[in-house]
């Protein structure tokens, strides 16, 4: 899947706090992303660098999915507002 194919999807970003099973410590879930590990990872990468933190991301047998160390939902927003991705779940 290329990256023009990408943008031609029809797809939402689904975003989520989750604290469960981390310790107490706060993660920022970026969730039902296309699945291209290439894409994915450059997506977390250039999250990362924005946030100034650590996270990872983890791909399925069908989606993409990212996690951001902390609250971080306003910086992934703001990145997702100017590549002009659709997201739901702030």
């Amino acid at each position: 899947m290329s990256l023009a194919t990408i943008a031609e999807l029809k797809w939402t970003a689904v975003f989520r706090i989750e604290k469960a099973a981390r310790g107490g410590k706060t993660v920022t879930v970026i969730d039902q992303l296309p699945r291209n590990e290439n894409w994915v990872k450059d997506l977390c990468k250039e999250l990362k660098s924005k946030c100034g933190t650590g996270g990872t991301f983890v791909m399925s047998h069908d989606k993409g999915l990212i996690e951001i160390q902390g609250d971080k939902r306003a910086e992934a927003k703001a990145l997702f507002e100017k590549k002009g991705f659709k997201f739901k779940g702030m």
